[in-house]
């Protein structure tokens, strides 16, 4: 199998520009996926924090028999068990969207390269 000419090397030059320049915009995209799951699981460790010691100082500051407060208690953990598991998929999709964004931009570039690829064999050939 003979490999065709390729004598433009410009145009290499510039596909490869491209490429460069498409896997920054991927990484710049994941990099800032990243910061935003960052942030928001920040937001919600604060939050959970807050809500947690407002409801402790709601259990000590509550007279009542000691069922009552098991009760309470056991009501108390499944609401944050249910928080928990609701927060954790928020960033599961917040980390999916962004690595879907990044893989995006990637794919956009291999399908151009091709076409360029095949435009330079054509031209050559």
């Amino acid at each position: 199998m003979k490999m065709p000419n390729m004598t433009d090397f410009q145009a290499l030059a510039d596909a490869q520009r491209r490429n460069l320049e498409a896997m920054a915009a991927a990484n710049r995209v994941a990099m800032e996926g990243a910061q935003a799951v960052a942030r928001r699981n920040m937001e919600l460790m604060q939050q959970t924090m807050a809500e947690m010691s407002e409801a402790m100082r709601g259990l000590t500051a509550m007279d009542g028999n000691p069922a009552t407060k098991a009760a309470q208690q056991a009501e108390l953990m499944k609401a944050n068990y249910e928080r928990a598991v609701a927060s954790m998929k928020e960033l599961a999709d917040l980390i999916q969207k962004s690595n879907g964004e990044a893989l995006e931009v990637l794919n956009r570039r291999f399908a151009e390269a091709l076409e360029e690829m095949q435009a330079l064999v054509k031209k050559e050939g």
